[in-house]
């Protein structure tokens, strides 16, 4: 089973799930929010977070692929672009801090590990690029999938309650400690991806 993580563009967009792609819940305040879907206009105004997203800060998700067929993705940005997350009571991420703001895995395909390596590529991502930790809201009484991710699942792969909520507390992964896992989230990920092909190693004769 091939399994890829490879970063969102406009490119890709198209291979998140429809209702995903027209949903801007973090990318849009409540009221603009409500405004585009009156309008008609939320894919377009999907399309015009990440495209700015990508030309002012960078890479800001991971669409995952298993033998070529996409099966999830992880969306995360710095809280400055992410509107909607003022809006919770547990309010504002740390400034140190990026926003894991949603993730999705097919059903089929959950419970075999894509989760736990989706939050390891957005933590190796973010080491190289500096940040201090990952947060994200949770939703403590999940019922289905929706828009904020559920407080356990972001518990049992590795993030600690920072303020806590009875509905929505703010939970963080704090980056330095994944150093001493580091190596082996590397080699993990080396080897599901199939990412790197390390040369032989030369003998003397």
């Amino acid at each position: 089973m091939g399994r890829r993580l490879v970063p969102l563009t406009l490119d890709n967009l198209p291979d998140l799930p429809k209702r995903c792609r027209s949903c801007v819940f973090w990318e849009l305040d409540p009221v603009s929010g409500e405004a585009a879907i009156k309008a008609g206009t939320p894919e377009l105004e999907k399309e015009a977070w990440i495209s700015a997203v990508l030309l002012e800060w960078g890479s800001c998700g991971r669409v995952v692929y298993v033998d070529d067929i996409p099966v999830g993705f992880v969306l995360y940005a710095p809280p400055a672009y992410v509107p909607r997350s003022t809006a919770f009571p547990t309010s504002p991420v740390s400034p140190d801090a990026v926003q894991l703001m949603t993730a999705w895995i097919t059903p089929g395909y959950q419970g075999q590990g894509l989760g736990r390596v989706m939050v390891q590529t957005v933590a190796k991502d973010l080491l190289r690029r500096g940040f201090k930790a990952i947060e994200a809201f949770g939703d403590a009484r999940w019922k289905e999938p929706a828009c904020v991710l559920p407080a356990d699942h972001l518990l049992a792969v590795g993030f600690k309650t920072v303020r806590p909520h009875p509905v929505h507390p703010r939970l963080r992964l704090e980056l330095r400690t994944t150093l001493s896992w580091k190596e082996d989230v590397e080699l993990a990920l080396d080897r599901l991806l199939g990412a790197v092909q390390k040369e032989p190693a030369l003998r003397p004769l």
